[in-house]
């Protein structure tokens, strides 16, 4: 008689190991998102404290962006040459040590400086956390973790505003930086003690021609962008020349990488149609969801005239579907596989979006709090099961230089996102109101008389800039479309026998 043994269901469930990991990698994430937006709401404090111009002020925040840039390709590499636990930890350590700095900053100069050094830890966070949860998960628990650690890179923008514009006010400015240290030496007492011990494979050489391509290439092509806004549109030398010279140099870097054994970034794995058609439908959906995180607080603070802590407060039924729709979309994911679920956020969020244009100078805020519920709901069923998608056919040893060209795609995506739908919306601003050159800036500021007289034609172009981001949704279908429809398979390792289990829980 023959015994059937049942199958061991822990490698199915989200054991408490597991998600001891997931609070490892949340932990850092919430650092280094939850960092951008909340030192967007003190870049006129910061230029007032310094006695300094908006325009050199602003590098506080492109200089950390630049620096993300030009670090995260370094990221794959690393994992693979030190490990991944030893990464991570030296990227909170470095990120918390720019945090401390910056918060002791004495000029507009040191500040940009230390926030360079923020960012070259900040950048390697991501990644880093992404390659242990994806190893420690494997295929069939993907869509669940990946819905654990989505939520601060949804929450973000929604939490960032409100604790910024809290700290600004009430406290100092310099406790936007300070309040990354009790969360950074937190993160790594439990990294030290959840994740396992590192085993470095250092199979590959450094592709230094690669860095020294990529890097600069995309460090280029971000300055381009984030350039846009300060100088009226993609017309200007400041920003034509740096993004045509990034994307000449990106193009070299394509050239190299195709024709040396050991490169920067694989870029077999594009070979993988589900690999390839995450990645697209990843770039068009940041490109038009971070693009309208730019557009809404920027609509409530010009048209209605609010300020950073209530725009915060007033974002943040967004922050409520995401938390409502992620846990499930997680869930179904592993069951049913990426594919419908993915469709189904993007319909949600095409819907949202579809009730944004329509905004008025007076619209109910009650109206635009249910938009923007299903404008998060959206959000959470569609971008982390996109990444699930993208990481659960792959082998482990691939999984590392796969988290780094998401991040790659995603970080390039979302700067084009809020670049393009600046310039759009400046350029629908001056169609509605000729002689604004569309300037957003100094609307804020107007008198409530006059604002009452322009809120209507404003918010007409904050609704026309909408249909472009609708736009792009539509073409993300087309790359959703081929996403798998069914539960996902473990990936043939390359060598069976060496492979084993990633470990979930390692002590001290």
């Amino acid at each position: 008689m023959t015994t059937t043994l049942p199958a061991p269901p822990a490698r199915d469930t989200l054991d408490r190991g597991l998600l001891m990991i997931a609070s490892v990698v949340v932990l850092g994430a919430i650092m280094s998102i939850l960092d951008t937006t909340v030192v967007n709401v003190a870049i006129n404090t910061l230029a007032r404290d310094f006695h300094t111009e908006l325009a050199t002020i602003q590098w506080v925040a492109t200089g950390y962006t630049l620096a993300l840039a030009t670090v995260i390709p370094l990221t794959g590499w690393a994992a693979d040459r030190f490990g991944t636990k030893r990464l991570y930890m030296i990227s909170i350590a470095l990120f918390v040590a720019g945090s401390v700095l910056s918060g002791l900053a004495w000029s507009a100069g040191s500040l940009i400086a230390f926030r360079v050094l923020q960012g070259l830890g900040g950048g390697m966070i991501m990644p880093a956390g992404m390659t242990i949860l994806t190893r420690a998960a494997g295929p069939h628990r993907m869509g669940r973790v990946m819905s654990i650690v989505g939520v601060p890179m949804l929450l973000g923008p929604v939490i960032g505003p409100i604790l910024g514009g809290f700290l600004v006010d009430q406290v100092s400015w310099r406790w936007i930086f300070f309040i990354n240290v009790p969360i950074a030496a937190f993160a790594l007492v439990l990294a030290q003690r959840v994740l396992a011990r590192d085993r470095p494979e250092p199979k590959h050489r450094l592709d230094l021609l690669g860095v020294l391509l990529l890097s600069p290439s995309l460090a280029a092509i971000i300055y381009g962008l984030a350039e846009t806004g300060a100088h009226g549109g993609f017309g200007s030398a400041q920003v034509l020349v740096p993004i045509i010279a990034g994307a000449i140099v990106l193009v070299f870097w394509v050239r190299h990488t195709l024709r040396v054994d050991t490169p920067l970034l694989d870029l077999s794995l594009f070979r993988n149609r589900t690999f390839a058609a995450s990645s697209v439908t990843l770039v068009l959906f940041t490109t038009a969801a971070f693009g309208a995180l730019l557009l809404l607080p920027l609509y409530l603070q010009v048209v209605r005239g609010e300020d950073a802590l209530h725009t915060g407060l007033l974002l943040a039924p967004q922050g409520l579907g995401a938390m409502l729709a992620m846990p499930i979309a997680g869930q179904l994911t592993d069951r049913i596989g990426p594919g419908r679920i993915v469709l189904v956020g993007l319909t949600t969020v095409v819907a949202a979006f579809v009730g944004l244009t329509q905004l008025g100078g007076d619209t109910s805020y009650w109206l635009i709090g249910a938009d923007l519920v299903l404008f998060g709901m959206g959000m959470g069923g569609a971008m982390m099961p996109t990444f699930s998608a993208a990481m659960m056919t792959l082998r482990k040893a691939q999984v590392a230089r796969a988290s780094t060209s998401l991040n790659i795609l995603q970080q390039v995506g979302a700067s084009i996102g809020t670049a393009v739908l600046s310039v759009l919306l400046a350029g629908a601003i001056s169609n509605k109101l000729p002689g604004s050159a569309g300037g957003i800036g100094s609307s804020a500021h107007v008198p409530d008389a006059v604002r009452e007289k322009v809120a209507g034609p404003m918010a007409d172009a904050f609704g026309q800039t909408f249909w472009w981001a609708v736009g792009l949704l539509v073409l993300a279908y087309i790359s959703a479309f081929l996403l798998p429809r069914h539960r996902a398979e473990p990936p043939v390792e390359d060598d069976v026998e060496g492979e084993e289990p990633a470990p979930v829980l390692v002590g001290a």
